[in-house]
């Protein structure tokens, strides 16, 4: 296991890059702990491979550094980083036994049969795969196979780090919930440093400590999953994660407050807003939105104009300042009619410019 940092890396698949939007991997600083849970989480094309493969050593960084526990392995090929890779698709020798199958990385560095006896069987045993020892991959499903790739990766004691790029995209929805409860249950056990790359919150969120949100290249936020959902420090984040994702309102500034459509709001942005310059908004999650009387102070009239039943809640979308605007109901709670307001929790709710948070 090992401590993993990256240094000023970045990273261009062009030879020569002359501007921002040339950079895959505009410049990071990352550093993951010895032992960890993390996930880096994005929509497609934001460079989540691409940083996995930096850290796995399949591809060398244009710029900066990548240490393991303060040893530079930039130059090092992958064999030598001792990094076990667990991928979308599950990589298994379907001639062999799945005891084969699991035994097979550590014959090929020529351990002792008895202590592959032992290995094997313990770590069958932690993936549910000790009554398919004797039987053929071929045979398994995909879950089965994932599990085996998982196995690999845990039989080897010399392991710094386990990289898991979308290992469940091709599992069948009813299953990914078992597999994501295991890969929490075995980090919990064996203390690997993990490394989880996704595009499905949900994932992110359940399996890593701390996650790593990217877009467009860049880090845009780095925290624990409950920080994530009630802190976004960028209007993406407040996107990406929640179901629906943050509200997000176009404001102005007036005596050093923020107003919407004339509405004075107050908000966890300190400071004084009349400095802030750029294009500014107001952030606050539909969770921390709720129907208010017209005409008191500090509300948004509001037009409720679609009701979707999801379960324990309602979504309600309604009309504000000519913006959309959503909140969770419970369900049984009154819903009130056409014509409305909306107040926002000032403790949540915060002003951002040019994407990012006011502190």
């Amino acid at each position: 296991m090992a401590k993993i940092l990256l240094d000023t890396l970045r990273h261009a698949y062009v030879a020569n890059p002359a501007s921002e939007s040339d950079w895959a991997l505009k410049e990071l600083n990352l550093e993951w702990e010895d032992g960890g849970a993390y996930a880096l989480l994005g929509p497609s094309g934001c460079g989540k491979t691409t940083l996995l493969s930096i850290i796995s050593g399949l591809l060398r960084p244009s710029r900066g550094r990548v240490l393991f526990d303060g040893r530079d392995v930039t130059d090092l090929p992958p064999d030598e980083r001792h990094i076990a890779q667990v991928f979308q698709f599950p990589v298994v020798y379907d001639t062999m036994t799945v005891y084969d199958n699991l035994a097979f990385p550590l014959r090929n560095r020529g351990v002792p049969e008895a202590e592959v006896d032992v290995r094997v069987r313990e770590i069958a045993g932690m993936i549910d795969l000790t009554h398919m020892l004797a039987n053929r991959a071929a045979g398994l499903t995909a879950d089965g196979k994932q599990k085996i790739s998982l196995g690999r990766g845990l039989v080897r004691s010399d392991v710094n780090a386990i990289m898991f790029d979308e290992p469940l995209t091709v599992i069948d929805p009813h299953l990914k919930w078992q597999l994501r409860s295991k890969l929490k249950e075995l980090h919990q056990r064996v203390r690997t440093t993990m490394i989880y790359v996704t595009h499905d919150q949900t994932e992110a969120l359940t399996f890593a400590d701390k996650v790593v949100v990217m877009n467009q290249g860049e880090v845009v936020q780095i925290g624990t999953p409950v920080e994530l959902f009630e802190r976004p420090q960028h209007t993406f984040v407040g996107h990406f994660i929640g179901s629906p994702g943050m509200n997000v309102l176009p404001c102005d500034v007036s005596n050093g407050g923020a107003r919407v459509n004339g509405v004075a709001l107050r908000t966890t942005s300190g400071g004084d807003l009349a400095a802030a310059a750029g294009r500014l908004e107001v952030g606050v999650r539909p969770e921390f939105v709720t129907f208010a009387e017209k005409g008191e102070n500090g509300v948004l009239p509001a037009r409720v104009v679609k009701v979707s039943d999801a379960g324990r809640y309602r979504i309600v979308e309604a009309q504000a300042a000519g913006q959309a605007v959503k909140l969770l109901v419970p369900e049984g709670a009154d819903i009130p009619g056409e014509e409305t307001a909306l107040r926002f929790d000032p403790e949540r709710t915060a002003v951002y410019r040019d994407g990012w948070i006011v502190a």
